[in-house]
């Protein structure tokens, strides 16, 4: 019986082949757990679903709702590859005894270390001296940036000690940062208010929940100091978009972006013309080492539940309902 101690398990992958190689580089692991088939076009789901006791899932997979997982009536876990899990989790899961778990904590330490390179590239201007020698100004003219400031003694707010929010803090005080939390979660937080008016960067790393929703208008950003910068490699959820459009305009502030609110990013869009934007596609997750540790996240939690251990990474309802 699936779950009981050592027993082979049926194992349905539906991972785009190009995304499997990423997170499975040496499959060795993955087809040593048992029954393993694979789909490579989430179209394929509802067919291919009879006979699984744990369906692997990735971006784009369509809500598993009870028509879907009535033609799964063995499926037993559900292991995402990814992050969140909202767009695809229903309740039906949970009422039928369905578990789910996910490779978050293996995304944590790519993303932390995107938001401590934007970090550095704001504080340092690097992204308007580009833009200014890529534009064609003259040199004296390109030279001419911001001040610019170190990470050593740096005040840095953190909004979200999330497992990326916690990953980036160990990153940023390891470089001699002055760091503030704003997470009504978090021992020793600040006011959201105190943090922004109070700190050179801000790094966004809370959920996406509907109280967090533009969680940094027009009034937030604001209150952030003159040569500011704001670094967002959470969700675009979180920052009115077209507050902060407002704010670059004027070139008060500095952004550092690697998710925005239309994806693709529109070729016109007005961001990418900003000398002030520092801009990514929504890749901060993106690394090779990375893709290939949520593979081997996945593998185990795969295994621990075919040897009835504990799972490590598992979601249940209360806690999907704090998460982003």
């Amino acid at each position: 019986m699936p779950g009981c101690a050592d027993s082979p398990v049926r194992v349905l992958v539906s991972v785009s082949p190009r995304l499997r190689e990423q997170f499975f580089p040496d499959p060795a692991a993955l087809l040593a757990l048992g029954d393993v088939r694979l789909v490579d076009d989430h179209r394929a789901l509802p067919e291919s679903l009879p006979g699984t006791d744990v369906l692997v899932t990735s971006w784009g997979t369509p809500p598993l709702t009870a028509a879907l997982l009535d033609r799964a009536p063995g499926l037993r876990l559900v292991a995402h590859t990814g992050a969140t899990v909202k767009p695809f989790v229903t309740g039906e899961l949970w009422a039928r005894g369905i578990r789910v778990t996910q490779a978050g904590a293996a995304m944590a330490r790519s993303v932390a270390e995107v938001a401590l390179t934007f970090t550095l590239a704001l504080l340092h201007q690097v992204h308007r001296f580009d833009h200014a020698l890529r534009s064609g100004l003259p040199w004296e003219t390109a030279e001419r940036a911001p001040a610019r400031r170190e990470i050593l003694g740096c005040p840095i707010g953190v909004i979200g000690a999330s497992r990326t929010g916690q990953a980036y803090l160990d990153l940023v005080r390891a470089l001699g940062a002055e760091v503030s939390v704003a997470d009504p979660y978090h021992d020793g937080a600040v006011e959201l208010d105190e943090l922004l008016s109070t700190s050179r960067i801000v790094a966004v790393h809370a959920p996406a929940l509907p109280e967090t929703r533009h969680l940094l208008g027009a009034r937030e950003l604001a209150l952030m100091p003159d040569g500011a910068g704001l670094v967002n490699t959470a969700r675009s959820w979180l920052v009115d978009e077209a507050a902060l459009l407002a704010e670059l305009r004027t070139g008060r502030l500095d952004a550092a972006i690697d998710v925005f609110d239309e994806e693709p990013l529109p070729v016109g869009h007005p961001f990418r013309g900003l000398p002030n934007a520092l801009l990514t596609p929504h890749q901060a997750a993106g690394t090779d080492s990375g893709r290939a540790r949520q593979g081997r996240l996945v593998v185990e939690e795969i295994a621990r539940y075919a040897g009835g251990v504990p799972l490590e990474h598992e979601v249940t309802p209360d806690l999907l309902e704090r998460m982003g």
